[in-house]
């Protein structure tokens, strides 16, 4: 299934101040259990984290912490336009939406947020 363009625009518009700060405390708290279940279904992965990195960074511009965090907590809720638990489809639409935002902010995004999510996925490679 495949968001239309107009509906990704709506997701993607950054919220007022305090939408934001609700957004990064949703994200803050549910991105990397959300990260480790969609890995397997989202071959941008890497993006993604670093994208999280970029969002959390004081240093990144408001606009694109904006955008971010609003593709993020899209990513990170339960119920969205298609059910996360929907093996094979569950993240089709947080795909969709997470990689409008990366395109859009992609110059924002940089090395050391890379280095960050490079750390996380070889940390949660280790065997336990």
């Amino acid at each position: 299934m495949e968001l239309q363009n107009e509906r990704i625009g709506e997701i993607l518009a950054p919220g007022s101040p305090e939408e934001q700060a609700r957004q990064e405390g949703r994200v803050r708290r549910s991105f990397f259990s959300t990260l480790k279940r969609a890995a397997g279904w989202i071959p941008f992965s890497e993006d993604v984290a670093a994208s999280y990195y970029c969002a959390i960074d004081s240093k990144t511009p408001a606009a694109t912490r904006g955008v971010l965090l609003a593709a993020l907590a899209y990513f990170v809720l339960p119920f969205d336009v298609v059910p996360d638990f929907i093996l094979g489809l569950g993240f089709t639409d947080d795909a969709a939406v997470l990689l409008a935002a990366f395109s859009a902010v992609r110059r924002d995004i940089r090395p050391r947020h890379y280095e960050k999510a490079r750390a996380w996925f070889a940390q949660e490679d280790k065997p336990s």
